[in-house]
């Protein structure tokens, strides 16, 4: 929905007779252009031009943090994977990584590759549903990779895969060569983004000061990519060269998107061919104990950096777990990114900055 204002006196509808003056438009919290419930307070000059963008968030608070505190260690990934739930996997990896940090455990090599594997997969099924309407490919691989995480999970969205110290079980016989067989019929998508170029520029140096990551700030010269500098086990013996543009435009944005699905796709080839064999969990206590300290670990999800900071006073539950989740940082660098866009344009300009709204209100 759409409230109009003049710049002072803020009504529905009300300053559509100042023609004069800019004027603040309220979009959102239930929008179309938006995955989820946020809203973008907008300052519109008379020629229908953004000066001035307020990203408003909390419509969706889902209160996880605190939830944390009262669940234990195993409860917590039911959790973890639910604000984004296009990361579910990564988000559960990041909670199970860092309580493994915290008691010292030693994760099977088979269950690390899995992860791995499975964290590619995740990313191409992510990235595919915001590919989707610019080329209708992207729905049909969407659906052959989340396929292939609904046989190994048994769950769609919330796959509820990771355990501390490993996998819940190991993947059904015969799920790799579907997985070798799927990979093999992913072909770069067709997308003309002529019409995107120069539109909704994000400077490297704005990127920067608002912690943006992942394939949005890559997009504008931001060179991080976890999997290559602070990399997963499996992911070490690899030359992985992230994908690093410099036009922080739209356009950059979506290419970046398409490139990481290439890349994905040749990572997740390798950990097939070079799966280890073995077993993908350890035996657990009947009840986990994080000793007294703090550990943070970090993950390279779909939309950037998902990180858990866990302070443990020795019990089974942990004191704090706080999240650094990639969209809560990006979505501020449209205050940033949208003045001098013409509101026709912002349809286009939102359609390519990709967050999730739950990853906001975790």
């Amino acid at each position: 929905m759409l409230g109009v204002s003049e710049q002072i006196t803020v009504g529905v509808g009300a300053g559509a007779q100042y023609l004069g003056v800019d004027r603040v438009i309220d979009l959102g919290p239930l929008h179309p252009s938006a995955h989820g419930a946020y809203r973008l307070r907008l300052t519109v000059t008379p020629d229908l031009v953004i000066t001035a963008a307020t990203p408003l968030v909390g419509h969706l608070h889902r209160g996880a943090e605190k939830l944390f505190e009262v669940r234990d260690y195993r409860q917590v990934l039911t959790l973890a994977n639910r604000h984004d739930w296009l990361a579910a996997f990564c988000n559960e990896l990041a909670v199970a990584l860092a309580v493994e940090r915290m008691t010292g455990m030693d994760v099977p090599a088979r269950a690390q590759w899995l992860r791995a594997l499975l964290c590619e997969l995740n990313r191409l099924m992510a990235h595919m549903v915001f590919l989707t309407p610019l080329s209708p490919a992207a729905a049909t691989y969407r659906e052959g990779v989340q396929a292939l995480m609904e046989e190994a999970s048994g769950g769609r969205i919330h796959f509820m895969f990771n355990r501390i110290g490993g996998l819940r079980e190991d993947v059904p016989a015969g799920w790799t060569g579907r997985v070798a067989a799927f990979l093999s019929t992913v072909e770069p998508l067709d997308v003309d983004l002529s019409a995107l170029e120069g539109l909704g520029v994000l400077p490297l140096a704005d990127a920067l000061t608002y912690g943006v990551t992942g394939p949005i700030g890559r997009a504008s010269g931001v060179d991080l990519d976890l999997r290559r500098d602070d990399p997963l086990p499996a992911y070490r013996s690899l030359e992985l060269t992230p994908v690093v543009r410099t036009e922080g435009d739209a356009a950059a944005r979506i290419r970046c998107l398409l490139d990481e699905v290439r890349l994905s796709v040749t990572l997740a080839r390798s950990f097939v061919d070079d799966l280890p064999s073995g077993p993908v969990n350890v035996r657990l206590p009947k009840a986990i104990k994080a000793p007294e300290g703090s550990v943070y670990t970090r993950v390279e999800a779909p939309l950037g950096t998902s990180g858990v900071h866990l302070s443990s006073r020795g019990e089974k539950t942990p004191w704090r777990l706080k999240l650094r989740t990639p969209s809560f940082n990006n979505v501020q660098a449209l205050s940033a990114l949208l003045p001098g866009t013409p509101v026709d344009d912002l349809p286009a300009v939102l359609s390519s900055f990709a967050v999730i709204v739950g990853d906001i209100d975790k």
